[in-house]
C-alpha cells in the first residue's frame, strides 16, 4: 500500500487515473451530500479523516511500495456509506501524500487500491450480510465491523499484490512468502479496532451510522 512514484510503468498510472476519474465521478454523484449537512456527522466525517491521516502514517515496510497500515475503510462506509466512504478515504490519500508518505504520480493507483478496494468489499459484505442473516446486534458488530473489516484489508493485500506481480515490480514467490502473509495479521488488528467503534457507535451514537435503525436492532421506538 502506499505505493511510490516510479514504481510501476507509465501505462498502469494512466490506466489508473482513467479508473480512478470514473470512480470519483460516480462516487460525487451517488453521494448523500445532505449527512453532511448536519454538523454532527460533518464533525465526525472530518475527524474520522484526520484520525486515517495519522494512522495512515504509522506505517512498516522495508522495500518500496510494501508498506503496512490500517485502513479504516469499513467504518467509513458504515458511518457514510461506500460513496462518502470512498471520497473520505481519497481525502485521507491527499493529506499522506502531501507529506510524502505516498507518490503524487501514484495518486490513482493508491486511491483505487485503497479507498476502491476496500471500500468496494466492505459494501459488498455489508450487502451480503443483510441479505443471508438476520437482523441483530451482534450479527451486526461482528459481521459488518470485525469480520468485514479484517476481509476488506485482506482483500486490499492480494490486489495490491496481484497488480505489483503483473507489473513486474516485485516476483510473486517474493510477494507471496514476505508481504502477504502480513495482511492476515493486519487484518486482525483492523477487524479490533473497526469492531470496537462499531460497537460503541451502535450503543451509544447509533445516529453515527448510516444503516443502523434502532427499532430493528435496539427494539427502541
Amino acid at each position: 500500500m502506499n505505493l511510490p512514484d516510479g514504481l510501476l510503468d507509465g501505462q498502469w498510472t494512466w490506466l489508473a487515473w482513467l479508473l480512478f476519474a470514473a470512480f470519483a465521478w460516480l462516487a460525487a454523484r451517488r453521494a448523500p451530500w445532505r449527512v453532511l449537512a448536519d454538523s454532527t456527522r460533518l464533525n465526525a466525517f472530518l475527524a474520522m479523516i484526520v484520525a486515517l491521516i495519522l494512522l495512515w502514517h504509522l506505517q512498516a515496510g522495508v522495500k518500496p511500495g510494501l508498506s503496512l497500515h490500517l485502513l479504516g475503510a469499513t467504518l467509513l462506509t458504515l458511518c457514510f456509506g461506500w460513496s462518502l466512504a470512498f471520497i473520505g478515504l481519497c481525502l485521507v490519500l491527499v493529506g499522506v501524500s502531501l507529506n510524502g508518505a505516498a507518490g503524487s504520480e501514484a495518486f490513482a493507483i493508491n486511491a483505487l487500491l485503497m479507498a476502491g478496494v476496500g471500500v468496494a468489499v466492505s459494501q459488498g459484505l455489508h450487502r451480503l450480510v443483510e441479505w443471508l442473516l438476520p437482523r441483530h446486534l451482534f450479527i451486526y458488530i461482528f459481521c459488518k465491523g470485525f469480520f468485514a473489516a479484517a476481509l476488506a484489508v485482506m482483500a486490499v493485500g492480494v490486489t495490491v499484490c496481484l497488480l505489483l506481480a503483473m507489473a513486474g515490480a516485485y516476483s510473486s514467490e517474493y510477494l507471496i512468502d514476505e508481504y502477504l502473509p502480513y495482511f492476515f495479521l493486519l487484518g486482525f488488528s483492523e477487524a479490533w479496532i473497526s469492531g470496537m467503534f462499531a460497537t460503541l457507535f451502535a450503543v451509544y451514537r447509533p445516529d453515527l451510522l448510516s444503516d443502523f435503525e434502532d427499532a430493528q436492532f435496539l427494539g427502541r421506538k
